[in-house]
């Protein structure tokens, strides 16, 4: 498990579209993802993380039936969280991310 210490070590961004799309989910879903994501600048390799085939620095998070979708920068700190879906099987159909 991560340590739970308050000291970030990379910084989060979050594109607009993944806001729009986390709209449409039940709210007790969305509570759910969004704590998977708030704790991505702790520890991003940390949980149920898969790297995404012929992308260079893409990562998946499993968070019950839905995906987290994220770019980590390594050399800025950065993670960009850029899609999050809900587990079909169009999910990772290749030309979707």
């Amino acid at each position: 498990m991560p340590s739970m210490s308050s000291k970030k070590n990379w910084e989060l961004r979050i594109d607009i579209s993944v806001y729009k799309k986390l709209k449409r989910y039940p709210r007790k879903d969305v509570l759910k993802i969004m704590a998977a994501i708030e704790m991505l600048p702790f520890a991003p390799f940390w949980g149920d993380i898969q790297k995404i085939k012929g992308e260079e620095n893409v990562w998946r998070k499993r968070n019950g039936n839905y995906r987290i979708f994220y770019e980590i920068i390594k050399e800025e700190k950065i993670i960009y969280v850029f899609l999050v879906e809900r587990r079909t099987s169009k999910t990772y159909k290749k030309g979707r991310l």
